[in-house]
């Protein structure tokens, strides 16, 4: 340790002593007492901290004295191993070479150096320092250990597979409830303010409260559908979505696992043999493969008798997608109708009716309709669980195929009848997802745009044929004349009226105001015929006036308009087809909108898109139905004994308060405290006051009967 610290200063005279010191770490440290390899070990660390070795030189050996069998030592290698690992940049190339070394001490017979190579990979990769597609090689060989000769390696291969999910569920459940505290994340949630309204100041309090329920799911299940949509989640993510080649990994394991002996007397085996299903299924799941062989050989273990029968049906769910045809699963589904719905306990038939509704979920065609007619009628038992499993069946059918249940259990009749998907059916994008709200959003504008703007230049051209406002009514007829008689050529010359501009407009001006001063005098001699027309006709005539002033000035504004809109620049979407960052924003935002308004108005089941399903693990625990039995008084007793155990025996306060010992408390001792002087003045004036008061209201209140009646 004193030459480590001393070796900067004596670079010439110590320049082999790292050397020196791996080469006696590596050959004789077997000979070592415990002590001074751990100081050896420390002295290295040191030596590569100052730069004098690098982790390729070390990260061999430090892997080697691992399997000494010395703990200190062990943990102190591990985890100077991680931590430099750690601290190295992204983009480092000394990172292939490290995966090099390491992948292939995995790869020698030897058990001990194996499980520390995977130990490392493990820590590494649950860290997510080798992660990511630039890092698949150390998924691929975490995987590949489920092949290793040694059925250590293979187990603790598999239990990372299974267990690595678990660990990201974790991450999301806290990621999920720090959304509420993520000013980000809550402003995508868009819920209409109407609803908010009503859930806070609408109805009785029990309806309000239902509101409120209703609205903090909806906007649950929306927090919960951004974040699983979001880039930075990591949900669906397992080593195995690094495999080269799927379909072979689970062909031989599948085939490694129909080789193995039977099932023998000790539980790990057991436990082994479940955990190469589960991983099969995993596998079919994500890379939706086609393995026929594994429905097959699952019918043995799909009984009720079968220990963690629940995990195998978790299994068999996990392994169904839309891409397996029925055929090949209608033996298993048929098993598992027989053996857990048809005469069996309350908790197995919830168990079988879940596990039901989770295979139709994904595979359309195994259900027939006889069959959900007797699955039906469980949802008039008595157990809760049963008839909770049995309409959720029926919520599910009545959004992929109603055709199959009788008319009372299809629900109300709204929007468009569902139609089960064909056996290879698939939804395929023509265009940008959700790039038709942005389309609706943009025509609702123009409508409303359409709607309010008025059209420019009308007050202008009428002010022009009554400037002053001081024109009689046979001036109006005669400009109403001449309105006619635009009329009658404008359908001769109507793309000469749109040419020809402000000079014709200014010529028709000109020859209505000589027109004008002739027939002015006409109109005089006319007077006296004209005032005995009625009422009636005057304002037909006001009316004409309206409307022809309307129509000359429109011909004006027209032109302005088409103008305007032809200068108003395109957007990209309509220019050239493509969008911006605004507007996929956008699209984002509507969508948010959407789901918001769906899931307010939704009361039935939504089915998830195949692709979700395929990458969502299947939790047991949710398939499994907690059924609640009446307790016998024995036991009820013996649980009201449990919570009095710390409890003493009962005793009044009076029997209390006569055995105390000592003085009195600190609250006795302030009722016996005199009171201030102010004080008792205060309260004899108070209390002068309230008998004054109540004298003065004696005489005008009556009380009691009168005497005269």
């Amino acid at each position: 340790m004193f030459l480590a610290h001393v070796t900067p200063f004596y670079p010439k005279q110590l320049v082999e002593f790292p050397a020196l010191l791996t080469d006696l770490l590596r050959s004789s440290c077997l000979a070592m007492p415990s002590g001074l390899r751990n100081h050896v070990a420390q002295a290295l660390i040191l030596l590569m901290n100052r730069k004098f070795l690098v982790i390729e030189d070390l990260l061999a050996l430090f892997l080697d004295i691992q399997t000494l069998g010395d703990k200190n030592l062990r943990k102190l290698a591990f985890s100077h191993i991680v931590q430099t690992i750690r601290k190295m940049s992204i983009t480092d190339p000394r990172h292939k070479s490290l995966q090099k070394i390491v992948v292939s001490m995995l790869e020698q017979e030897d058990e001990t150096k194996a499980k520390r190579a995977l130990v490392t990979l493990c820590e590494l990769h649950k860290r997510k320092v080798w992660l990511g597609d630039k890092h698949d090689r150390v998924a691929i060989a975490i995987c590949e250990a489920c092949f290793h000769t040694s059925p250590r390696i293979m187990i603790s291969s598999l239990r990372f597979l299974l267990d690595y999910e678990n660990i990201d569920d974790e991450d999301d459940s806290d990621a999920s409830s720090s959304d509420d505290e993520d000013p980000k994340q809550a402003s995508q949630v868009v819920i209409n303010r109407e609803a908010v309204y009503k859930a806070n100041n609408k109805g009785t309090s029990s309806s309000k409260k239902k509101k409120q329920a209703k609205l903090q799911r909806a906007m649950r299940s929306i927090k919960k559908k951004q974040h699983a949509s979001s880039e930075n989640t990591n949900s669906t993510y397992s080593p195995l979505n690094h495999l080269n080649d799927p379909q072979n990994f689970a062909e031989r394991l599948l085939s490694r696992l129909q080789t193995s002996k039977s099932i023998g007397k000790t539980a790990e085996r057991v436990e082994t043999r479940l955990m190469m299903i589960k991983v099969i299924a995993r596998t079919i799941g994500l890379h939706k493969l086609h393995l026929l062989s594994f429905y097959t050989y699952l019918q043995s273990y799909a009984k009720r008798d079968v220990k963690d029968v629940t995990q195998i049906l978790a299994a068999a769910v996990q392994a169904c997608h839309d891409g397996v045809p029925s055929d090949a699963v209608e033996p298993l589904f048929k098993q598992i109708v027989n053996e857990f719905v048809d005469q069996s306990r309350p908790e197995a038939i919830a168990v079988g009716l879940n596990v039901i509704r989770e295979m139709c979920l994904r595979i359309h065609d195994l259900m027939t309709e006889d069959l959900l007619q007797d699955l039906v009628r469980e949802k008039k038992s008595k157990t809760k669980a049963i008839s909770a499993a049995a309409r959720s069946l029926i919520a599910l059918f009545r959004e992929i195929n109603p055709s199959l249940l009788v008319k009372k259990d299809r629900g109300r009749p709204g929007g468009p009848v569902a139609r089960p998907k064909q056996y290879g059916e698939v939804n395929v994008f023509s265009n940008v997802p959700n790039v038709e709200l942005l389309e609706e959003s943009d025509n609702e504008r123009e409508t409303d745009d359409d709607q309010d703007a008025e059209l420019p230049g009308s007050d202008d051209i009428e002010q022009e044929l009554i400037p002053d406002g001081s024109g009689t009514e046979d001036e109006a007829e005669e400009d109403s004349n001449d309105g006619d008689d635009m009329n009658n050529t404008e359908d001769d010359s109507d793309t000469d009226t749109l040419v020809g501009g402000d000079e014709e407009e200014e010529k028709n001006d000109s020859d209505e105001a000589g027109t004008d001063s002739e027939k002015s005098e006409e109109d005089d001699g006319e007077a006296s015929d004209s005032s005995v027309e009625d009422s009636g006709n005057e304002e037909k005539t006001k009316g004409k006036k309206r409307k022809m002033v309307y129509f000359d000035s429109s011909l004006r504004a027209l032109k302005r308009f088409a103008e305007a809109k032809n200068e108003q620049p395109k957007s990209s979407a309509e220019s050239d087809g493509i969008l911006s960052n605004a507007d996929f924003r956008k699209i984002k935002e509507l969508q948010a909108k959407k789901d918001a308004k769906i899931a307010l108005a939704r009361k039935g089941f939504k089915v998830p898109d195949s692709d979700q399903l395929s990458k969502k693990r299947v939790d047991p625990a949710k398939l499994e139905a907690h059924i609640r039995h009446k307790l016998t008084k024995e036991e009820r007793m013996e649980l009201v004994k449990a919570g009095r155990e710390d409890r003493g025996k009962y005793k009044s306060k009076t029997a209390i308060k006569q055995k105390k010992s000592g003085g009195s408390s600190n609250r006795q001792k302030e009722h016996k405290k005199n009171m201030p002087l102010a004080a008792v003045r205060s309260k004899v004036g108070k209390s002068k006051r309230a008998k004054k008061m109540k004298n003065s209201l004696s005489g005008s209140q009556f009380r009691g009967r009168k005497a005269w009646k």
